[in-house]
């Protein structure tokens, strides 16, 4: 017999005939894995504004690494980001697997609270970390800086220290340490072990006009650095007329962003607001630069340079725990620079990657007329003349034809004489936004 019915009791679930599927729960079998979308679908899905899962963004990821991606289909992903963007979970997906597209690089314990960095979105004559990786160094830091190329008119500190002949920005995880054993800082590229899938997009965005997206930028920016395994972070985002972003709340838009990204993502991660509504210092051209950046190194060299690499070394040795104040930090930067510490860091980081030891000697230690020598030179110089009185105010450096007529009058309007009195060029940093927890403090 059947046993009675409990007062408000629920009737067993009737039976489920085999081969039906269409019960719920475990009255069905379990529900079989969804197959991976296929690019194209998931290039509409971003296309038509919808979400992407972590699923599929780790597929995206994974066809562009192994090469299963079509360039024209890369193109229509990134333009579809670009035009639709991303929410935080999007972005935070997609930096972790860019992160996890190559090797994860590993260091001593002892190294833990040691390892800092700092990147920039690119400006015109940004030569800061040219300066401050050796600087940090010189103050008892571990940088594994891995930087980029130049994007769309901003140069890339990769391509100025290749112009120091035999500079090799390619390094394996085992040279890296190395060289942070032995010089505390080194400037490499991405390659096949290093985020590769990093490497094909960010190429890609140059080619695309797709580099102002703020969740394209944050990807790239976060998943080198996620790759170091820091303890602190530091992001210069420019804003004005030379940099990405003209205005400065866009360029807030994008640092809060990084911050928020990067704590989610276990990264101690500050953002400092930086004007670049003109060049930073008075050389640009990548060989220039590094003439420039040794000038710095020298305790000389333009204020404006000094004082942004005194400012963002001086945050990141106070975020990382090695300095009680910022100032404290930025002072001991700035001794780096005028004992000469900071540039004999180079040096011996020249030298282990690739340059000529005589050569990084000769450059660390020359003057500025004998290091001109040693770099590659243009071909020709073209010298603009001040209206007022003759004297020269600009001078160019040239492989190709002389300036046209439009490109020196472009350049001539540039200059704006005044009748007041010579002043100090304002400090290009503005603001620094902080993680929840050193805000804080």
């Amino acid at each position: 017999m059947a046993a009675p019915a409990t007062p408000g009791a629920q009737a067993p679930p009737a039976p489920v005939a085999p081969g039906d599927l269409s019960g719920e729960g475990s009255r069905g079998l379990p529900d079989a894995p969804s197959e991976p979308k296929q690019l194209p679908e998931l290039i509409r899905i971003k296309r038509d504004g919808g979400r992407l899962s972590e699923a599929d963004i780790r597929g995206f990821v994974d066809a562009v690494v192994n090469g299963r991606a079509q360039g024209a289909q890369i193109g229509a992903m990134l333009m579809a980001i670009r035009l639709q963007g991303m929410d935080l979970e999007e972005t935070s997906a997609l930096t972790q697997a860019l992160a996890e597209s190559g090797q994860q690089l590993e260091w001593p314990k002892a190294w833990h609270q040691q390892l800092v960095d700092k990147h920039s979105t690119g400006g015109v004559g940004d030569k800061v970390s040219l300066v401050l990786a050796p600087a940090l160094a010189a103050c008892g830091c571990k940088v594994p800086m891995i930087s980029g190329r130049g994007l769309a008119h901003t140069g890339g500190t990769l391509d100025k220290l290749e112009s120091v002949p035999g500079f090799n920005v390619i390094q394996s995880p085992e040279q890296m340490q190395e060289l942070l054993e032995q010089v505390g800082c080194c400037i490499v590229g991405q390659s096949k072990k290093l985020v590769p899938g990093d490497g094909i997009l960010y190429a890609a965005r140059d080619v695309t006009a797709t580099v102002d997206s703020l969740p394209l930028i944050t990807a790239s920016i976060l998943s080198k650095k996620v790759v170091e395994g820091l303890s602190a972070l530091v992001v210069d985002v420019k804003f004005g007329e030379a940099a990405i972003f003209p205005d400065q709340e866009q360029a807030r838009e994008l640092a809060t962003v990084l911050v928020g990204v990067g704590v989610g993502l276990g990264l101690r991660v500050a953002a400092a607001l930086t004007a670049m509504d003109k060049p930073l210092g008075r050389n640009v051209g990548h060989t220039l630069e590094v003439e420039e950046a040794l000038l710095c190194m020298d305790g000389a060299g333009p204020s404006d340079l000094r004082d942004l690499v005194t400012k963002l070394g001086g945050a990141l040795l106070w975020l990382s725990g090695q300095a009680e104040t910022q100032a404290a930090g930025a002072a001991r930067v700035a001794a780096a620079l005028d004992d000469g510490s900071a540039r004999d860091r180079f040096e011996q980081m020249l030298a282990g990657q690739g340059v000529d030891p005589g050569l990084a000697r000769a450059l660390c230690s020359g003057s500025p007329a004998q290091r001109r020598q040693l770099l590659p030179r243009a071909q020709e110089q073209e010298e603009l003349l001040s209206p007022a009185d003759g004297t020269p105010w600009l001078r160019v450096h040239r492989d190709g034809a002389q300036l046209s007529g439009p490109q020196r009058r472009a350049l001539q309007e540039a200059l704006v004489l005044s009748d007041r009195a010579p002043f100090a060029a304002p400090s290009p940093y503005a603001e620094l936004i902080l993680p929840p927890t050193a805000a804080q403090q």
